[in-house]
C-alpha cells in the first residue's frame, strides 16, 4: 500500500495523465491567450490605420474630382475663347468707331461674352495665365521663339503669342510665348 505522506511521482504522473486526458496546464494556456490577444490588437490597430488611410485618401480623391473634374471639358473650351477673343482683337478702333449703330452693339455683345465667359471659367477654378514681363518657366510656357532684346534680363517673356490656363495647380495649356535672348542674367 503507498503512504499517503508520499504524493511526490504519483503528482507529477497524475499531472501528466491529466495533460494527456484534455486538462493543459493553465499557465500555458493563458500565456497562449496573451499572444492570441496581441496578434489580435495587432491586427485591430493594423486594421484601423488602414481605414485612416483610406478614408484620406478618399477625401482627396473626391477634393481632386471636384477640382479637375471640368478638365477635358475646360481644355476643349479654350478655343472657344481663344477665337472669340482673335475675332475682337481683328476689328481695329478706327472701323469700331465709324461702324454703324448696328454694328457697334454687336461688337460691344461680343466683348461682354468674351468677359463673361472667362468669368464663368475662373468659377471653375481655370484661370487665364499673364506672363508677359515674367521669367520664363518652362512648366507653366512653351518657348517658341527667341527675341534679341538687351533692356529685359535674359529669359524673360517679353511677348504673348496665345495666352496660357491653369485650372488649380495643374497646366491644361501652356502659354505660348517669346523669351528674351541677351540681356543681363536674370
Amino acid at each position: 500500500m503507498t503512504d499517503p505522506a508520499d504524493n511526490g511521482p504519483d503528482d507529477a504522473d497524475a499531472a501528466q495523465e491529466g495533460a494527456r486526458a484534455g486538462n493543459p496546464d493553465p499557465f500555458i494556456v493563458l500565456e497562449n491567450l496573451q499572444l492570441e490577444n496581441v496578434g489580435l490588437k495587432d491586427k485591430l490597430l493594423r486594421s484601423l490605420a488602414d481605414m485612416e488611410n483610406l478614408r484620406r485618401r478618399t477625401e482627396k480623391e473626391v477634393a481632386d474630382a471636384k477640382t479637375y473634374g471640368v478638365t477635358s471639358f475646360a481644355r476643349d473650351m479654350l478655343t472657344f475663347a481663344d477665337n472669340l477673343h482673335r475675332a475682337l482683337a481683328n476689328v481695329p478702333a478706327e472701323a469700331r468707331a465709324k461702324a454703324a449703330p448696328a454694328i457697334q452693339t454687336l461688337i460691344e455683345g461680343l466683348e461682354l461674352t468674351d468677359r463673361d465667359f472667362a468669368s464663368r471659367l475662373e468659377r471653375y477654378g481655370v484661370k487665364k495665365l499673364d506672363p508677359l514681363g515674367a521669367k520664363f518657366d518652362p512648366n507653366l510656357h512653351e518657348a517658341l521663339f527667341e527675341q534679341p532684346d538687351e533692356s529685359v534680363p535674359n529669359g524673360t517673356v517679353v511677348q504673348v503669342i496665345e495666352p496660357g490656363y491653369v485650372i488649380g495647380e495643374r497646366v491644361l495649356r501652356p502659354a505660348k510665348v517669346g523669351v528674351s535672348r541677351g540681356g543681363p542674367k536674370g
